[in-house]
């Protein structure tokens, strides 16, 4: 299938950016050495087992190198691929192609590294009701790809940026002078109807209005946290097992109108244990801040028509 491009424009202008850092005043070696008018093919191939992200991406690269290449995709975003698989092929200008393939291939690796770490951990809770959410710790100023490739993952997107919601964190705690007079002052400054504008920033809001989060770090904390208005999410971070059914049943009896994130040195041989909690979600900062990347190639190869 012909594959699209993104028409985002904060997108459009990172893969922008992207290139003037790679190919600044041009590539030399190429032009070098590659006629201007050979013509070729270059076919993506997956090299490891994973689940495809970046593929639109990758296309929107070359056609912004060259906007008479044509990517045709066995595969799209979201889709799982198997090693030795051909994902997608390029048919155009060799030279072009060469000036395009480093930055598709980070996009696309990476890309593809998160959707893969996402979709593990969601097979993982596949027969429970949470979700697995992302976290801000993604690499700056890509953040929107690596949300997006959270989602072809099967991920959820939790908030994009810092006015996307309230989320009352130790540091703010101490510097408020504790749980309830930070909650008070939120609840005291917020407007009314929380509601904001959607900025550009390349995915759908999940929400148009301020929701309020509260980060808790013990069951003491969490008991001053159960007597506050206001709260419409409590994070338990860092709680042990047992400590976490037990805030789990706490919330549920006293406050069953607040949703329930657990948060906190979450791996592969955790998350099912929390999960069964029966908390609501579950917040993984590794799945962009450590990810690894697809391995996926690029080889190109003149064409014989």
């Amino acid at each position: 299938m012909r594959l699209s491009v993104l028409h985002d424009s904060a997108m459009l202008q990172r893969l922008e950016a992207a290139l003037r850092e790679d190919v600044g005043t041009g590539d030399i070696t190429t032009e070098c050495t590659v006629p201007s008018d050979l013509a070729g093919e270059g076919v993506f191939t997956a090299k490891a087992n994973g689940v495809l992200s970046g593929m639109e991406v990758a296309a929107t690269v070359f056609q912004l190198v060259d906007d008479n290449l044509v990517i045709d995709a066995k595969y799209t975003d979201g889709m799982p691929v198997l090693r030795g698989s051909d994902i997608a092929r390029v048919t155009g200008s060799v030279a072009s192609m060469l000036t395009a393939e480093r930055v598709a291939l980070n996009f696309l690796q990476r890309m593809s590294g998160i959707a893969t770490a996402t979709a593990s951990f969601m097979r993982l809770v596949e027969d429970t009701d949470v979700q697995i959410l992302d976290t801000r710790k993604t690499v700056p100023g890509l953040r929107a790809f690596d949300k997006l490739a959270v989602r072809h993952g099967r991920g959820t997107n939790h908030r994009f940026g810092l006015d996307d919601m309230v989320l009352i964190k130790d540091n703010h705690i101490a510097a408020a002078g504790g749980i309830t007079a930070a909650v008070e002052l939120v609840t005291a400054r917020l407007p009314s109807d929380r509601g904001i504008e959607p900025r550009d920033r390349g995915i759908e809001p999940r929400d148009r209005g301020i929701k309020v989060e509260l980060e808790v770090a013990d069951l003491n904390q969490l008991i001053e946290a159960l007597g506050c208005k206001g709260v419409d999410i409590i994070m338990l971070d860092n709680f042990s097992i047992d400590e976490m059914t037990t805030a789990v049943k706490l919330i549920r009896t006293q406050r069953p109108d607040v949703s329930i994130e657990a948060s906190g040195n979450v791996s592969e041989s955790n998350v099912r244990a929390i999960a069964e909690t029966g908390v609501d979600m579950i917040s993984i900062g590794a799945l962009t801040h450590s990810v690894r990347a697809l391995d996926i190639s690029f080889n190109i190869s003149e064409r014989k028509d």
